[in-house]
């Protein structure tokens, strides 16, 4: 077990949920160590200070707190799915839902959190996202063609919580290859495996093996 990366992951963040999914998919399997956000254990600060979700601490201690970088390392090491295009159009995508996007989806979100935010302003805001990737989808059916890439496994955990907001809103919506988009991707096994449900992990507990094969 040694020999395995260390993950510290929250199930119900998005970053994590797509860091998961990449070390799925490139038959990485970790030491996975659960976290609770308000019960953040010693051992990840001292790896990552700023105490985020998800860290990757490999075995030769180099430390991956950053999720887009935890999916370019698996992925670098083993990509059977094709998923990395490293196109400038998937870069472009992933960094406007990581920015404007998501800074929409917080003040929609957790309006309470910031001064002077009217959510629904921001939820106009976020739908005009949404209405930008219906569009790209519309034809191929995913992001950056007809097979699923990196963008759009970084990209719709974010757009699954924008739904989950208000879900009725979402579902009424005029975006039909959207919401079977995402659907899709909610149904799939691969993300299935990645919300399966662990305990937190303390210092001493013993570390679920994170794998395809763990959790099939």
């Amino acid at each position: 077990m040694t020999d395995m990366p260390v993950l510290y992951s929250f199930r119900r963040c998005p970053y994590a949920m797509r860091a998961r999914m990449a070390l799925l998919v490139s038959e990485t399997p970790a030491r996975l160590r659960e976290v609770v956000l308000r019960d953040k254990p010693e051992e990840m600060i001292a790896a990552s200070p700023k105490a985020t979700v998800p860290v990757l601490v490999l075995p030769d201690g180099q430390v991956i707190d950053e999720s887009l970088a935890v999916m370019h390392w698996a992925l670098d090491r083993n990509d059977p799915a094709n998923w990395l295009q490293g196109s400038v159009a998937e870069t472009e995508l992933i960094a406007e839902a990581d920015g404007p996007f998501k800074d929409n989806l917080d003040r929609y979100k957790y309006p309470t959190r910031y001064e002077n935010v009217d959510p629904l302003e921001h939820r106009a805001e976020g739908l005009a996202f949404l209405e930008k990737l219906n569009g790209l989808l519309r034809d191929s059916g995913q992001l950056m063609g007809t097979q699923p890439s990196l963008a759009d496994h970084a990209i719709f955990p974010f757009v699954r919580q924008f739904a989950n907001n208000d879900r009725g809103w979402f579902d009424a919506l005029s975006l039909p290859a959207l919401q079977k988009w995402l659907g899709d991707h909610l149904a799939a096994p691969l993300f299935v495996a990645t919300m399966v449900k662990y305990p937190q992990w303390k210092n001493g507990d013993e570390e679920p093996v994170f794998s395809l094969e763990e959790t099939a």
